[in-house]
């Protein structure tokens, strides 16, 4: 049984997942062998809690321990290249969390300098990554959500072309000081929410391309963006916890691909009941939903909220009373499991991964492409 030693790079909820991911996938040993942190003690009690051998104070601690195979980046998007390069430089291969990288100015800044500004690191990632044998992947787990996997397989047997696609990522926001700033997060709900179903339908479509022999791109977004929430008196807030500083809170996005077929990626920081993640595929003989959260697996009713304080039910849901989407299985439903097993494939057999750098250069590309044509108020056209 192949074994990888894993260190990761960030202690927060996406990593727990990945910890509990790891555990359940087939065929590989996997040694959670150390982790670090902004601060010692966040990597300590991670370490403590999931098992891990070590934790370190630094990266480059962790990055200079020769028993790790596989860097895990689980951090906010504004150090992700540079962790990606430096990993590699030191021999580790990396799965790198989404978004792969970003602009971490002012958001009143120009978005068509934002557009070219990304677009080039990714030129000079991709330049660096030509030299080098280590393996990067995109750890884009929307691609590897059973029910994603399902419409690829579907399409692939019919040689079907999708003449629509549609995905959602939403919830009431985060809390977090750095979801709020341009700075830290390259953007708002676009970026860090819509980020994920844009990433599966731009892989359904090459699935679909590569199906039929064709080459597809995207050539033209046109994007509206705004702060929402922004209308509302502070009384009024309710349970939305977003409060952005120069991010946007919601965000919809019309794609065209040089077939003359259409893509929406809608993103919400505003939205109520929890979170919402979907993907929708449409051809002249099949409409394909994908309702990755909530999904009806599991619905459970509850009058008194404060007797289930202690049980998770489904992430972001703002009570637990009443009728309730129970999130079961998550890290394999949301795809952390297969993402995992087919990275570790890839590294066994040399195979090219479901999810890698060109998804994710596509990815980014109309991310910030989008940016561009709200900030506009036209169309963009990728070049």
């Amino acid at each position: 049984m192949k074994r990888f030693s894993i260190g990761f790079i960030g202690s927060g909820f996406a990593a727990g997942l990945h910890v509990q991911a790891y555990s359940r996938v087939p065929g590989f040993d996997v040694n959670l062998h150390a982790v670090c942190a902004l601060e010692l003690q966040e990597a300590q009690a991670f370490a403590e809690k999931h098992g891990f051998t070590k934790a370190y104070a630094t990266v480059d601690e962790l990055l200079d321990d020769p028993e790790i195979d596989i860097i895990d980046i689980v951090t906010v998007p504004k150090e992700h290249v540079n962790m990606i390069i430096r990993a590699m430089e030191k021999g580790k291969h990396v799965i790198c969390e989404k978004p792969l990288n970003g602009y971490f100015g002012s958001g009143h800044d120009d978005k068509e300098h934002m557009y070219e500004s990304v677009v080039a690191e990714l030129d000079r990632l991709k330049a660096f990554l030509a030299t080098r044998k280590e393996r990067l992947f995109y750890a884009e787990n929307y691609v590897y959500a059973p029910s994603v996997q399902k419409i690829r397989e579907i399409i692939t047997a019919t040689g079907e072309k999708f003449l629509l696609l549609r995905g959602d990522e939403s919830h009431s926001g985060s809390h977090a000081p750095h979801a709020a700033q341009w700075s830290e997060n390259g953007g708002g709900s676009l970026i860090r929410q819509g980020c994920h179903p844009l990433s599966a339908l731009l892989y359904l479509k090459q699935a679909e391309a590569k199906r039929r022999g064709e080459h597809i791109t995207v050539t033209s977004v046109i994007c509206d963006s705004s702060y929402i929430a922004a209308t509302l008196r502070e009384d009024e807030r309710g349970s939305i916890l977003s409060r952005p500083f120069d991010v946007e809170d919601w965000a919809e996005t019309i794609i065209t691909f040089s077939d003359n077929t259409k893509a929406v990626v809608s993103s919400g920081d505003m939205i109520v009941g929890g979170v919402r993640n979907s993907v929708e595929a449409y051809t002249s003989n099949g409409c394909y939903e994908a309702n990755i959260a909530p999904n009806n697996a599991m619905m459970c009713y509850h009058s008194d909220a404060s007797a289930l304080d202690g049980v998770y039910l489904t992430e972001k849901v703002e009570t637990k009373a009443g009728w309730q989407y129970v999130f079961l299985n998550e890290e394999e439903m949301r795809g952390y499991v297969g993402q995992f097993e087919d990275f570790f494939i890839c590294l066994k057999t040399g195979k090219e991964p479901e999810s890698g750098f060109a998804l994710a250069y596509e990815t980014m590309q109309v991310l910030y492409a989008s940016y561009a044509s709200a900030s506009s108020g036209r169309r963009f056209f990728l070049e």
